[in-house]
């Protein structure tokens, strides 16, 4: 796993190395001066994200509202934190404190655990994306149950499909006003699953045009909807547009998981959700063109999904 090296392409320094360095002007290249990264003033009026309780949605005594709960949340916000997830609290522990210990090493001594693209390794690190893996598929099966679709369809995807891991580090900045941590953006996976590492907030979603703080709770993980789902889901489920601000006082650190297709899917609509009276919103392309095309871009809001969309006449089927 390889730390990320730097927010702003091109530089010779890591984001935490340069916060390092005594500075009385913040480099010109990480002030994002487009971009309005105040929210409202009376925080308190503010919505909070909803939460889902998955030992409710597969064991309770109230499965069915839940689940009608869960399909309501990813039709309306396309992100939720997830309690009584079921897994390990000692797994997240061990890889909290791991990621943390990383990043308290010398930058040499972190070199030496950069390794290939696609490869991990460590007993934590595998144990964790075990974990996450399975609780993915859980939820991913959950989904087409609320969008009443076989659940083939979806494990047909997903099922052995590409995993990546992004560990991400956010150095306290003097003028937090001024700089963005992540541009805003929404994730081009099927979903994806985030740990706050340290407990430092920053993560923020976008609703009806207003950016809103994500406070998240003890032991949760916050789960978003990609891209790719939704337009597996022709439109229903819609991805969330989200970003990353920094503090003014304490670092951040965050380790998110993505869940995408296997490269030789194609991303498309479900059969199942298609008829004369409702035909696919979005083109359909090979799951690796879809990557490549997605990286060949910076980050900006949801435009790549617009991209994916249809001419009305129906003509444009592929990428």
């Amino acid at each position: 796993m390889e730390a990320p090296k730097s927010l702003c392409k091109g530089s010779s320094l890591s984001v935490q190395e340069l916060a390092k360095e005594a500075m009385l002007l913040i480099p010109q290249h990480y002030v994002c001066p487009e971009e309005d990264l105040s929210i409202p003033s009376d925080g308190s009026s503010l919505p909070t994200i909803p939460t889902i309780d998955l030992d409710q949605l597969v064991s309770g005594e109230t499965t069915y509202l839940e689940l009608e709960k869960l399909h309501f949340v990813c039709k309306e916000w396309g992100i939720f934190q997830l309690v009584n997830h079921g897994v390990s609290s000692l797994v997240v522990d061990n890889m909290k404190n791991e990621v943390q210990e990383f990043y308290n090493l010398p930058l040499e001594e972190k070199m030496r655990y950069k390794i290939k693209a696609g490869d991990f390794e460590g007993e934590t690190l595998e144990s964790y994306m075990s974990e996450l893996q399975k609780l993915a598929m859980t939820l991913l099966g959950l989904m087409a149950k609320a969008l009443k679709i076989n659940k083939g369809e979806i494990e047909e995807m997903f099922e052995d499909g590409v995993q990546s891991v992004r560990m991400t580090y956010y150095p306290p900045c003097p003028l937090p006003q001024k700089v963005m941590g992540l541009t805003a953006h929404s994730d081009p996976t099927g979903i994806t699953i985030l740990l706050e590492v340290n407990g430092v907030q920053g993560f923020q979603v976008k609703r009806d045009g207003i950016w809103i703080p994500v406070n998240i709770l003890p032991g949760a993980f916050v789960v978003n909807v990609g891209d790719v789902l939704e337009i597996f889901s022709n439109g229903l489920y819609k991805s969330i547009e989200h970003r990353a601000t920094v503090n003014s006082e304490r670092e951040r650190m965050s380790l998110a998981m993505f869940f995408d297709p296997k490269f030789q899917s194609e991303v498309g609509t479900a059969a199942s959700l298609l008829d004369p009276q409702n035909p696919p919103l979005f083109k359909r392309v090979g799951m690796e063109k879809y990557v490549r095309d997605f990286f060949s871009r910076k980050l900006d809001g949801k435009s790549f999904l617009e991209e994916m969309r249809r001419a009305e006449n129906g003509e444009d089927d592929a990428i």
